[in-house]
């Protein structure tokens, strides 16, 4: 069984800088027993980061979020995973404002990494939060999980105007702030492209 410990020496022994940019892809069935089960594994991240900046994706473009297309930040659920509902939850992290394909952040610079997220029209615009991953060199971990969640690449597809990858309708969200309610149309991953996540994997080197 993996301790908070155990965890921290594995992000040390594959080389995750501590004080760099980490986005983490993460499956908690995949990663084993541990002790203090998610909360441990959050716990091991944010000590191990807390001179860093952490995310994870909060996103929420499944079916069964953002009921009649309304996003509160503070209690849509995301739809990847356990690990990244109990870490929005969290103290001191910030959620962004992006409707479908929100992110995470704590430590370094969090405030200003989200920043600006309602205002984006493509869930992963170059001058969002995914392009600032590149800017900022980003580390990116596959934790029990595979290229194929790989939504960084969604962002390499869209900057690099990738034919067929977004829809060309907008669905038109609402955010809901602290003191309003604002609209935001997106171009949703809804091209006729069935899937094309599924084949990220076949960027793995041989």
């Amino acid at each position: 069984m993996y301790t908070k410990k155990d965890l921290i020496k594995d992000f040390q022994e594959i080389v995750i800088d501590p004080k760099g940019t980490l986005l983490v892809h993460s499956s908690m069935k995949a990663i084993g027993e541990v002790k203090g089960r998610a909360d441990t594994v959050i716990d091991a991240f944010m000590e191990y980061m807390e001179s860093g900046l952490l995310v994870f994706p909060t996103h929420s473009w499944s079916e069964e979020n953002n009921e009649d297309d309304i996003f509160n930040p503070k209690t849509e659920k995301s739809c990847v995973g356990i690990l990244t509902n109990i870490f929005r939850k969290r103290e001191g992290v910030l959620r962004s404002l992006h409707p479908t394909h929100s992110l995470a952040a704590y430590g370094k610079d969090a405030e200003e990494f989200i920043k600006g997220e309602e205002k984006r029209k493509t869930p992963c615009s170059r001058e969002g939060t995914y392009g600032k991953l590149y800017d900022r060199n980003a580390q990116i971990l596959f934790l029990g999980c595979t290229l194929k969640s790989n939504t960084f690449i969604h962002g390499v597809e869209e900057w690099n105007q990738i034919p067929n990858r977004l829809a060309d309708d907008t669905v038109d969200y609402k955010i809901v702030l602290a003191d309003r309610t604002i609209e935001v149309p997106i171009h949703p991953h809804r091209a006729p492209v069935e899937d094309v996540s599924k084949n990220y994997d076949k960027l793995t080197e041989g």
